[in-house]
């Protein structure tokens, strides 16, 4: 586990390890979320990377919209 320490412009770094881990990069955008005094820092993906996430993907059993309601 990694820590780090915010700076007197409220500033953290994020440990070496971590950024090589996730592949972040500078200028990356970040969403922060915080929930029940948690902060939890997550990348955002660009929607170009998602493309073919969903390839293969079986189509059968899906709903319509008037079998939701």
């Amino acid at each position: 586990m990694s820590t780090t320490t915010i700076s007197p412009k409220f500033q953290i770094v994020i440990p070496k390890e971590v950024r090589d881990k996730l592949h972040l990069v500078p200028q990356q955008r970040l969403q922060v979320i915080e929930k029940g005094g948690v902060i939890t820092l997550v990348p955002e993906v660009p929607l170009k990377s998602l493309k073919g996430v969903l390839k293969g993907m079986s189509k059968s059993n899906i709903r319509e919209k008037k079998d939701r309601m």
